[in-house]
């Protein structure tokens, strides 16, 4: 008994296998994301980390079965939520799957809120298409959300437009939290927030996520937030998860040059240095991707191999940290 205990708790409550999205349009076929892997344990934050374009919003919305069809399309691949492959759920299953098992938060709270509707009502919209509870009891639920995210009760009947860019995300986190999903996505919570305002909402989502034990993916460009809040980091580059690992091994120790080109291109307070290093280039167009790894234009440190032979294979660097290059790979002699 207390083995099958343990076996549970460290089972994946999310395990994307090979997952590839497209756009198809009539100027050609935009692959955004490419034979992705991702693994997620209940409780657990992952940062998915990379530049604008790299495919980590079209990873959130096809976890949701959210990718707009047309154009886009999940052509390959498995997502294994809670031991159920959800590529292969009807629209009506995903209807009860969203909200209730699996929550997003977008980036502008403004976009996610419907104008002319009470922020109580909305999150109580929420409750009573997932849960069997009377009108009056899921309205008295949707006040004990938003004194959870710091609202009064008495601004619950207020408009979005009403609140501030700060509260209407607070607003955006009780409707993603309602009905207590397992699973969080996080979409650039506080990009259009002053930092004063991101650190609160940040400190917030801390804690309600140990309040629910809720497992969170963590879409960012700031290495900072997934330092400050994540357990675990992926890099995404040109659709792929090139590098994976523990928060602390792997910004203690990046392998990928893409990884590193961007711990480099970060100031640092404790070097003198006149300017930062940026990664040359830039992110290679979905449209045309170059031949090889797609990464071979912008780095340094690029063999002649890595123009001809894309990486299919991840190298284990620590117990926790793996990494998809062929400067790891037996093809150039390993490490």
């Amino acid at each position: 008994m207390p083995e099958n205990t343990a076996q549970a708790s460290n089972e994946a409550l999310l395990d994307i296998q090979d997952l590839s999205i497209h756009y198809i349009t009539e100027d050609g076929t935009v692959r955004a994301v490419n034979n992705l892997n991702l693994s997620l344990k209940r409780g657990e934050t992952i940062g998915l980390v990379g530049e604008t374009g790299a495919g980590k919003t079209t990873t959130a919305l096809g976890i949701m079965r959210l990718v707009p069809d047309p154009p886009g399309k999940i052509v390959g691949g498995r997502i294994n939520f809670a031991g159920e492959d959800l590529t292969q759920k009807s629209d009506a299953a995903m209807r009860n799957v969203r909200g209730k098992r699996i929550s997003m938060i977008f980036q502008d709270p403004m976009t996610s809120l419907n104008p002319v509707i009470p922020v109580r009502d909305q999150i109580a919209e929420v409750i009573l298409l997932h849960e069997k509870v009377s009108a009056a009891e899921a309205l008295a639920k949707a006040e004990e959300m938003l004194l959870k995210v710091g609202i009064r009760s008495e601004r619950a009947r207020e408009y979005p437009h009403q609140f501030s860019g700060g509260m209407r995300q607070r607003v955006v986190i009780a409707i993603a939290l309602a009905c207590n999903p397992e699973l969080l996505i996080s979409d650039e919570p506080t990009t259009a927030l002053d930092v004063t305002i991101q650190a609160q909402v940040l400190e917030l989502m801390k804690n309600l996520k140990r309040e629910f034990n809720t497992s969170m993916i963590m879409i960012t460009h700031d290495l900072g937030i997934v330092a400050d809040i994540c357990d675990k980091v992926a890099i995404m580059y040109a659709g792929s998860v090139v590098e994976i690992g523990d928060k602390y091994d792997l910004f203690r120790n990046p392998k990928h040059p893409y990884t590193i080109g961007l711990f480099n291109s970060l100031p640092d307070i404790e070097k003198d240095e006149d300017s930062l290093k940026p990664i040359k280039g830039f992110m290679p167009d979905p449209m045309d991707l170059p031949s090889g790894c797609p990464f071979h234009p912008r780095c340094d440190v690029a063999k002649p191999i890595c123009m001809q032979a894309a990486p299919s294979e991840y190298v284990n660097v620590s117990e926790n940290h793996r990494v998809k290059c062929l400067l790891f790979s037996d093809t150039t002699g390993g490490e």
